[in-house]
């Protein structure tokens, strides 16, 4: 039987391990800030930019790893578990290492898009070097934090990543400003924030990788595992671009309509963020308990996910629109001081604050179908719901401006998450026959 428990079990942990990730760019921000160098800060941004699109394109092997542990722990079969884990080590590093020696020509890419100043593109630079140095253990993070979810647990992912956040936090400020590093220590930090929650993280994992349970050779290194491994993680990185070319092109479209349009959704776009993570929480749920009932072959096990899910999904979206309501005025006027941004985020933050509502559903279903590893059905939906948001976004921005931008958003979610609602009874009837 899936609980209320059960699932507030792995929901609690991991929102409030979600809701300390912001905290780190704005410890890396303060620290630069204090060195009084535009040119430093602007390094650091546009070097956050770059690793914010190469690791949530690779988040894939998070959220791939938990659902494949999840199905191998529902069927009781922890060899398989435990073979998913080495599997997914082996690329995380593999990939870390090929993300080290790429690190040139990304900082490259990186600086021919942003296209800043000379001193900012040499603040990047330096960087860019140094954390990705890290991408290796990042990479292993993921996979140790997919492994433990995968299992349900909750607990265990969030001090993992309370160590990841906490040492990369205390690091940076000692590196950075007590001995004076500026950039170079924040980038420092995260290397060895990132080393020490890797290191905890597979000393932990590894007694359980010994003895009678311990898999082959043979069976870790199996192609047709390996394969459906890539493809897993091939769809999620799909998802994820198009999640970020989704944001991005809001945010482009905005610009069209001037600076204070520009900043004004800057600002509202904090509000999807931060309620992003609260549902993220009970998506990875779904993730776990679906991944479970798929593996274990029970079919009101997975339907008990659904509805328990959907509750607290929507319970808590109703939950974050109402706060973001009661309080969205305060928040505004705490991030920015300008009278125009100020005065025009207040008038579009209903369209803000009603985004958590109209996402809940596409949370719930990312999540539920990551669990059952259902990956190529969530692709294809992403893209097509991208498709009739790029459609919305032009016709709607042009026929009532921001107030289109910010419908073509909500058009975006909702057909997310019904486009995967309406495949779950298919699919649903083929893994449960």
């Amino acid at each position: 039987m899936v609980t209320n428990r059960q699932v507030l079990a792995i929901a609690v942990p991991m929102t409030l391990a979600y809701l300390t990730t912001p905290l780190l760019g704005l410890v890396d921000t303060a620290i630069v800030g204090q060195f009084g160098d535009a040119a430093l800060l602007g390094g650091l941004a546009a070097g956050a930019i770059v690793f914010d699109v190469v690791f949530n394109t690779l988040n894939s092997l998070r959220s791939g790893t938990t659902g494949l542990v999840a199905q191998a722990f529902g069927r009781g079969n922890t060899r398989e578990e435990q073979a998913t884990l080495l599997r997914a080590l082996t690329l995380a590093v593999t990939a870390g290492l090929l993300l080290i020696l790429a690190s040139p020509a990304i900082a490259a890419a990186g600086a021919w898009f942003i296209s800043p100043e000379k001193a900012v593109v040499d603040a990047m630079h330096i960087y860019i070097a140094i954390r990705m140095l890290a991408a290796p253990m990042t990479l292993i993070n993921f996979t140790l934090l997919g492994y433990v979810l995968g299992r349900g647990e909750g607990t265990l992912g969030l001090g993992l990543q309370l160590l990841l956040n906490g040492a990369n936090i205390s690091l940076s400020l000692w590196l950075g400003l007590h001995l004076g590093w500026g950039i170079e220590g924040v980038a420092w930090g995260t290397v060895g924030g990132e080393s020490i929650a890797a290191i905890v993280g597979l000393a932990i994992v590894s007694r359980r990788v010994r003895g009678d349970q311990r898999p082959a050779r043979r069976e870790v290194f199996n192609i047709g595992s390996i394969l459906r491994l890539l493809s897993l993680n091939g769809d999620i990185m799909v998802r994820s671009f198009t999640l970020l070319a989704a944001y991005a092109l809001f945010t482009r479209q905005g610009a069209q309509y001037g600076t204070v349009t520009l900043a004004a959704n800057a600002v509202l776009l904090n509000f999807i963020l931060f309620a992003g993570y609260f549902l993220d929480g009970f998506a990875t749920a779904a993730e776990q308990l679906a991944g479970r009932a798929v593996g274990g072959r029970n079919r009101p096990a997975f339907s008990r996910v659904l509805l328990l899910t959907g509750i607290w999904g929507f319970a808590l979206a109703i939950a974050a629109t109402a706060l973001t309501i009661a309080f969205g005025q305060d928040l505004v006027h705490l991030l920015t001081t300008a009278p125009q941004v100020r005065a025009l985020a207040l008038e579009y933050l209903p369209y803000a604050a009603f985004v958590a509502i109209s996402g809940v559903l596409a949370f719930q279903m990312d999540g539920v179908f990551i669990g059952a590893t259902w990956s190529r059905d969530m692709r294809n939906m992403m893209l097509l719901s991208l498709g009739l948001y790029v459609v919305a976004l032009f016709v709607l921005g042009e026929a009532f401006g921001n107030a289109g931008l910010w419908a073509a958003m909500h058009i975006w979610l909702i057909v997310r998450g019904l486009s995967l609602a309406a495949i779950l009874p298919h699919r649903m009837r083929q893994n449960f026959a």
